[in-house]
């Protein structure tokens, strides 16, 4: 996958992610992550760790806030989260709220989404085409340095929530813009323009 010459490699896209698209990266490997509660054993190294077979678990009152800190401003295509309900039960989130800001105290909530007896891989911030065609978004991708994603209800009212996975994507064609490097138009140079 091409990235970021001074910084790590974007973890390549989940097997089994049938709208995952080969002009997208992910970039979660960038932010700095925390989480409102987790069990031990159960936070941030299971959420992130690329396998479905774990998952983060809170281990306290709703809402339950996984917070995705960048260093400098981000352009976000999406983000996806990997749910098994048959697995998980009450465990599974029902309705989950992304917040956008830049620090904590000045987040606003950009999109709500219900899930039903969510499993597999499902995308929670509309795309940048869905939010051109009108939706939550305001017509472009979501442009910040902070995202929260809440839990705010579980299946069954359940108290704790599962997460399995968590994914944050950018459009490759915008990947060099996090480094203020210029847009090439002729293929001599677009060919170096990432590392493979």
């Amino acid at each position: 996958q091409p990235c970021f010459p001074t910084m790590p490699t974007p973890v390549p896209t989940p097997q089994g992610e049938s709208s995952a698209d080969k002009d997208e990266c992910e970039i979660g490997d960038l932010a700095v992550w925390s989480l409102s509660t987790a069990k031990p054993g159960n936070g941030v190294e299971q959420l992130r760790d690329d396998d479905v077979n774990t998952y983060w678990q809170s281990d306290g009152p709703q809402p339950h806030l996984v917070n995705i800190q960048f260093h400098r401003k981000m352009v976000i295509h999406h983000i996806r989260v990997y749910t098994d309900f048959k697995l998980d039960e009450s465990y599974t989130p029902a309705k989950i709220s992304i917040r956008s800001g830049t620090t904590f105290h000045d987040l606003q909530e950009i999109h709500v989404q219900e899930l039903h007896e969510p499993s597999g891989w499902h995308t929670i911030l509309p795309t940048i085409e869905q939010a051109a065609g009108g939706g939550e978004g305001g017509g472009g991708p979501l442009r910040t340095h902070f995202i929260q994603v809440a839990v705010l209800a579980n299946h069954q009212n359940g108290r704790d929530t599962h997460i399995r996975q968590i994914k944050i994507y950018t459009p490759r064609r915008l990947m060099g813009r996090h480094m203020d490097l210029p847009h090439f138009s002729s293929v001599a140079f677009q060919q170096f323009e990432c590392l493979r």
